[in-house]
């Protein structure tokens, strides 16, 4: 017969009546904070970079999304948002995630190496006046960065989501957003908004009802 062993009760900390809720608001004030900071340094740039990739649109290019971790999930959110627009009459455009294939991700980084799972789908799909968007938190991954190379000596406008100090990504960037903080959740929180305000003003900038 079976022997059951008594798991042991873990402790919950006790906690001061407010002082979640304190937690919650002093985030929450973080949250607004970096927000505010990244888009007053940034707007006019926001701006030019959705001329030029409203401009790409209209000429036939395509734009490619990437990223690692919980900023592949940011560049396939970027990609439905384009594909499937959330606005009734607004039309799709042309965004595909490089993240979402496994078998090939796999095998790039199986055969070759992890740092050439973008580059190397950049190479065979992307081609002159396309569009290549990178996101990466500290802004130092090898795969992202490698890629946006390739994809600016290919011809193609090149955006980057970064965070912290920008890493190794602003020089391979014709347009690189560095968000103004270490806090991985605040830069992933403020690369959401960022996505969702690109996708919107590339409609508007393209003559579409500015509705939001």
């Amino acid at each position: 017969m079976t022997q059951m062993v008594e798991k042991p009760q873990l402790r919950r900390p006790a906690f001061a009546a407010g002082e979640l809720a304190g937690k919650v608001m002093r985030q929450a004030r973080e949250v607004i904070s970096v927000k505010e900071k990244f888009f007053t340094e940034n707007a006019e740039r926001i701006v030019a970079c959705c001329h030029a990739m409203a401009e790409k649109f209209d000429r036939g290019g395509r734009l490619y999304a990437m990223g690692n971790g919980g900023s592949s999930c940011d560049a396939i959110h970027l990609s439905v948002e384009f594909m499937h627009p959330i606005i009734e009459k607004r039309p799709p455009l042309p965004c595909i995630s490089l993240t979402t294939d496994i078998a090939v991700l796999t095998a790039i980084g199986n055969d070759q190496d992890f740092s050439l799972i973008y580059s190397q789908q950049l190479k065979m799909l992307g081609k002159p006046g396309d569009m290549a968007l990178g996101v990466s938190t500290s802004g130092k991954s090898a795969n992202i960065n490698r890629a946006l190379g390739m994809a600016k000596e290919m011809g193609m406008l090149t955006i980057g989501f970064c965070g912290r100090d920008g890493g190794r990504m602003p020089p391979v960037c014709d347009f690189c957003f560095i968000v103004p903080s270490f806090s991985i959740p605040r830069i992933q929180e403020t690369h959401e908004t960022l996505l969702h305000i690109i996708w919107d003003l590339i409609h508007v900038v393209r003559g579409e009802e500015d509705v939001i």
